[in-house]
């Protein structure tokens, strides 16, 4: 796992495919803030909640001048199943080689059901205009993790 990133360092640059197979790229988003969440399976139960909870919060988080991006393993053709499912209206992007996960320290050695096994790391940044991380969270919680989030950045319900 490569290390994890601090408050002040620069966020790893990235151009991914999304569901629908058009690129979104961190570079093209300088000047606006991100929230970049990592998650690890599209259509698993946590990972519905959480994506969920962040459409469910985007006008909000939207209105506080932050785009949304989630990232996962998955094949892109996979992503569109998950965002048509769940009338997901946020950009899904496919990190399918991992390389990106890696850069953000977000692949390494976890435990699930007594399981230990190397995968994706649920984890979540904010990345402000200047293309710095102002926020990284590590190893967080798929249900209430978006209304701490928001709490963390002061936005209200």
């Amino acid at each position: 796992m490569t290390d994890q990133l601090q408050r002040g360092d620069a966020a790893p640059t990235f151009t991914l495919p999304t569901a629908d197979g058009d690129e979104v790229s961190l570079d093209d988003l300088r000047g606006r803030k991100v929230i970049l969440y990592f998650y690890p399976a599209a259509m698993s139960a946590g990972c519905t909640k959480e994506a969920c909870d962040f459409r469910d919060n985007l006008g909000s988080l939207k209105g506080a001048g932050y785009a949304v991006l989630g990232i996962s393993p998955d094949e892109p053709e996979k992503l569109m199943e998950f965002r048509e499912r769940d009338a997901l209206t946020f950009p899904l992007l496919a990190d399918r080689g991992g390389v990106v996960h890696a850069s953000y320290g977000t692949w390494g050695e976890k435990t699930v059901e007594g399981r230990t096994f190397t995968g994706p790391i649920r984890s979540t940044f904010v990345i402000d205009e200047d293309g710095r991380v102002d926020i990284a969270m590590y190893n967080v919680q798929p249900i209430g993790h978006v209304k701490e989030l928001r709490r963390i950045l002061g936005i209200d319900a």
